[in-house]
């Protein structure tokens, strides 16, 4: 891995340090930047997040990131709340109703709250998760092997769906479309699992 690159595109809402470390374990030279340019030009990206979908949609906004990210061809891989403001929108707002967040519309779908049958949310800790699908993402990971999860929002099955988990229900656990893929699952915090996808992500 070394000589590789990645930026870490800093919305401003999101604990960097953990991704950063989980790159520079494999010999990757990290990048972490809210520079339009730097962004636009960089080999491939991560955009990171946590908290609220409403709270990262404003700083996004703030910073003048949308439209650069919305026009980025590089491979783009989203963590956990980077995944979930790929798509349209997100059921997850600040106006305590029915409402939708916009989000950066990457990918079509939505997010939702989840419904996980009488089990705890939020979803944390490890969960199985299962490829629906060949790609070049969980090359070499079996299926049910485990991943980390904190997250109480998460987007359906549907045809963008890469790989899946079920806590209560089932719900897309991997998503892709052209160069952007996103994954609900924390592969920073994923132990050997973690670190061969993102190994798999510098190799697309």
């Amino acid at each position: 891995m070394s000589g590789q690159h990645i930026t870490v595109i800093n919305t401003g809402c999101a604990n960097i340090s953990s991704v950063r470390f989980a790159f520079e374990r494999l010999g990757v030279h990290v990048n972490v930047t809210d520079n339009i340019n730097e962004i636009s030009k960089a080999e491939r990206l991560i955009l990171p997040g946590v908290g609220s979908a409403p709270a990262a949609m404003k700083s996004i906004h703030s910073k003048g990131l949308a439209d650069c990210i919305q026009k980025l061809t590089q491979p783009v891989l989203g963590v956990c709340l980077g995944m979930q403001i790929m798509v349209q929108r997100s059921q997850e707002n600040d106006m305590g109703n029915s409402e939708f967040t916009p989000c950066l519309n990457l990918l079509p779908g939505d997010v939702k709250r989840m419904h996980a049958q009488g089990l705890r949310i939020p979803h944390m800790g490890w969960n199985e998760v299962t490829s629906t699908q060949d790609n070049p993402l969980f090359k070499g990971i079996d299926d049910g092997t485990h991943f980390y999860f904190v997250h109480s929002f998460a987007v359906d099955l549907y045809e963008h769906t890469l790989a899946s988990c079920d806590y209560g229900q089932t719900f897309s656990a991997a998503i892709h479309k052209d160069n952007f893929f996103g994954v609900q699952f924390h592969p920073e915090r994923s132990s050997d699992a973690g670190a061969q996808l993102l190994t798999n992500f510098l190799n697309i």
